[in-house]
């Protein structure tokens, strides 16, 4: 099994060492010749956290945007923590464009406010159990479509989510010791 991770920017290394973690081979994608070059042997991808609007702007620049969509739709299992949660969201509640918009999702970004708005909680996660979250400048998901499952709650809030091969945390899973959430999307992609 191989995951690639959209390493543009944000906190992508910390996803490789939980994957290094879990026995599982990665691959760091920073442009489309190394999608292309891996897209036959992936399992998944990882859309790790960061800042949406820059990353928004690098997939355009390096022509990934459509041919990571293609891809999702067509079934490659995606995981998106934080910013990439809101990449896969078809609407953010900011005038902000779309990105990927595969996932039947409204997203209000920055919905925790500034860096200081940054905490730490503990909920349970469908299919997983009670783990740990932390959230940076997290988004809500303010909404979702019917064939999407809402895997966890917090303060009254969706902060992961799943629709058929798709992913999302508000919450950044790989800035814990808890490796279920990644095992999860592991499962995923098997």
């Amino acid at each position: 099994m191989k995951i690639g991770i959209l390493a543009l920017q944000g906190a992508f290394v910390e996803h490789e060492k939980m994957l290094d973690q879990l026995g599982v081979e990665s691959i760091e994608l920073r442009n489309l010749e190394d999608f292309q070059q891996h897209q036959s042997d992936l399992s998944g991808l990882i859309l790790p956290g960061g800042e949406s609007t820059t990353m928004g702007k690098l997939l355009r620049d390096q022509q990934m945007l459509i041919p990571l969509r293609e891809a999702i739709l067509n079934g490659l299992p995606v995981f998106g923590t934080c910013a990439g949660l809101i990449l896969l969201a078809k609407q953010i509640t900011s005038k902000e464009e779309s990105h990927l918009a595969t996932m039947d999702i409204v997203v209000e970004r920055n919905a925790y406010g500034r860096q200081l708005g940054s905490f730490y909680s503990e909920a349970d996660c469908k299919g997983i159990g009670k783990i740990p979250m932390t959230f940076i400048r997290g988004p809500i998901i303010s909404s979702v479509g019917e064939d999407v499952d809402v895997l966890a709650i917090v303060n009254d809030q969706i902060v992961a989510a799943q629709e058929k091969n798709m992913l999302v945390t508000s919450f950044h899973p790989e800035l814990t010791n808890d490796l279920r959430l990644h095992q999860y999307f592991m499962n995923m992609c098997k």
